[in-house]
């Protein structure tokens, strides 16, 4: 089979790994990027050895599939006009900016029959690969995703950008429905939710926690699966893993000796072979858009859940929250 043509639309901060690597990819032409900052796109495509284009429009007819790494608000406009025009597309998380909007992406992929995945990178984090391969009756899941602030991302809350990585890979381990949700989370130093604990309760009896903050004073990715004999831990952070196990009645470290370390990974090269992948033999990706709407759809009903209790807050106490974003100052 030809080469897959493929475009990379919104190379900012991230954009431009995704053209880097697809640029490296032997099974891709990457016949352009695009962006709307004209140096920006000049730039990159000059580093990338290819062409540049200001408007995404301009590129779908010239190619196979695009990348969507484009601020989130943009992803349904970009993606839906890619889709029609026949391209397959794989998006950055979230998958759109609403649950509805993501449904619409996912039917209209179906019904052309394309291929749409969604960037959920964790997914090929070596790390989490072992762990999940050794998941066996998981009982309770705690996952931490914390950082420090960035003037990055702020089009969206810390659900939509931090917590919804382990939203993905609980509901990777199980398709169990949600039973109970807690959750509580505040703005900060943004007009946005910007901390936020959650508890969910599925209907197959497991448990999980799961905190995000995006003002830590440092990063830590880490996420732990406890079952019958076992508890298991990865560190997406320095792509670690660690299983402790028991054997002969008594926990001990399992071998190879822990931690065990990945060095030379590269989750984002391999998720775009994936989709390149998956165009070629026609097969579902591993994250595909439908993987992308369900997270999507339990990050709105948490972020639902927390604009509640705000809510209530705001009843009892007869007061609004200060408007913080005026008076946050960001040093790097």
């Amino acid at each position: 089979m030809n080469k897959i043509r493929v475009a990379v639309v919104g190379v900012g901060h991230l954009g431009r790994f995704h053209a880097e690597k697809f640029a490296q990819i032997p099974q891709v032409e990457l016949v352009g990027i695009v962006d709307v900052v004209k140096e920006r796109a000049d730039e990159v495509a000059r580093r990338c050895h290819t062409r540049p284009f200001y408007d995404f429009r301009e590129v779908l007819p010239l190619v196979d599939a695009v990348s969507v790494v484009v601020p989130t608000v943009h992803h349904f406009n970009v993606t839906k006009a890619a889709l029609e025009a026949g391209c397959h597309a794989f998006v950055e998380k979230p998958l759109a900016s609403t649950p509805q909007e993501a449904r619409q992406l996912v039917k209209l992929a179906e019904e052309l029959g394309l291929i749409l995945q969604v960037g959920h990178i964790e997914r090929f984090n070596p790390a989490i690969k072992k762990l999940l391969a050794e998941v066996r009756d998981p009982l309770f899941i705690e996952a931490q995703r914390v950082s420090r602030f960035s003037s990055r991302c702020l089009d969206v809350d810390v659900i939509l950008d931090l917590m919804i990585h382990d939203l993905d890979l609980i509901l990777a381990i199980t398709s169990s429905p949600v039973e109970e949700l807690q959750a509580a989370g505040a703005p900060v130093v943004t007009d946005k939710i910007d901390l936020a604990s959650v508890r969910l309760r599925f209907k197959d009896g497991i448990v999980a926690n799961l905190t995000a903050s995006r003002i830590a004073l440092k990063p830590a990715r880490s996420f732990r699966v406890y079952q019958p004999g076992a508890y298991l831990a990865a560190d997406t952070l320095e792509s670690t893993f660690v299983k402790v196990a028991l054997e002969e009645g008594r926990f001990t470290e399992a071998s190879p000796p822990l931690p065990e370390k990945f060095p030379g990974a590269d989750p984002l090269r391999e998720e775009l072979e994936i989709f390149i992948e998956a165009i070629k033999s026609g097969h579902t990706p591993p994250v595909s858009g439908e993987d992308g709407f369900e997270a999507l759809e339990l990050a709105f009903r948490i972020k639902k859940e927390i604009e509640r209790q705000k809510d209530l807050f705001l009843a009892r106490e007869g007061s609004c929250l200060p408007d913080l974003r005026r008076h946050c100052v960001s040093s790097s």
